[in-house]
């Protein structure tokens, strides 16, 4: 049975996610996107680049030349989302966006506004922003409404700052991940990790988060892939971030009663979902 109120769930809305690791063929193709496109500040180091908004590291890109490109069959990443702070931002990310690239899709959620485009080795991104919360449609058991409709381009560009890059207060708003089993995933995510499930009107799909989130993570099975993520270029691990030690540790009982494996490593607990996507869920320094 999964989880639909933060009342069920143990995580609550001081969670949020860290860094997402992309495993990837070039940094050299990757590297203009991420700071000229998505518009993230970029430190290179050997074989590893880290994407920052102000202090917050948000995107790292570990290279591996010899990593096999990802099958068709193959779970993983649906897209990656940076979530930027404000209408105005968003419009900069659409004018950078048609100085150097192009869209894949841009979409009102209702409880957002967002773009879609993807990197040059296929991984998908959104850029995004968050309506208020007072905002957002809810149905009658408190979840929140979310619907796919077109976006006014033109409206968001007349509302740009004019800034080249992203501004502090970025972040990594979700991930979104194909799976090979819809009812597997939400039993990971929301009985054993914490989340609650937040919407589930989509087809084949569901969405769930940390407290009252409209959503952490995207699950899908929209495309019918069936084979775990492995270890080819794609998602890597992404980070959620909880309050403190405590709520670490009911995180790592949950996961260990639901016969799940946990490794800890300098304080942070190390799972694969049923996919083999690796998270690591650490607590806020």
């Amino acid at each position: 049975m999964t989880n639909s109120t933060s009342e069920s769930a143990s995580l609550t809305d001081a969670t949020h996610l860290g860094r997402v690791t992309l495993r990837v063929g070039s940094l050299d193709t990757l590297v203009p996107f991420y700071r000229d496109v998505v518009g993230l500040d970029v430190e290179r180091e050997g074989s590893q680049a880290v994407c920052t908004a102000g202090d917050d590291p948000l995107v790292v890109l570990d290279e591996d030349p010899d990593a096999p490109r990802r099958r068709r069959e193959q779970t993983g990443l649906f897209h990656l989302a940076v979530r930027v702070p404000d209408r105005g931002a968003l419009g900069d990310a659409l004018a950078r966006i048609r100085d150097n690239t192009s869209l894949s899709g841009a979409s009102d959620h209702l409880v957002s506004e967002a773009l879609y485009l993807r990197d040059p080795e296929g991984n998908g991104v959104e850029i995004y922003r968050d309506r208020p919360r007072d905002e957002w449609p809810r149905t009658d058991d408190g979840r929140v409404k979310m619907d796919t409709l077109p976006l006014d381009l033109e409206s968001l560009l007349a509302d740009a700052h004019g800034d080249d890059s992203a501004p502090s207060g970025t972040d990594l708003g979700h991930v979104h991940l194909e799976v090979s089993d819809l009812a597997q995933s939400l039993a990971f995510y929301t009985d054993a990790l914490g989340m609650n499930l937040r919407d589930d009107g989509y087809p084949d799909a569901a969405f769930v988060a940390a407290g009252e989130y409209h959503h952490h993570v995207g699950l899908n099975r929209w495309n019918g892939r069936r084979a775990p993520a492995g270890e080819g270029r794609g998602i890597s691990w992404f980070e959620v971030v909880v309050p403190d030690a405590d709520t670490l540790h009911v995180v790592r009982e949950s996961l260990t009663q639901a016969g799940h494996a946990v490794e800890e490593s300098n304080g942070t607990l190390v799972v694969s979902d049923p996919d083999g996507i690796e998270i690591r869920v650490t607590a806020s320094p």
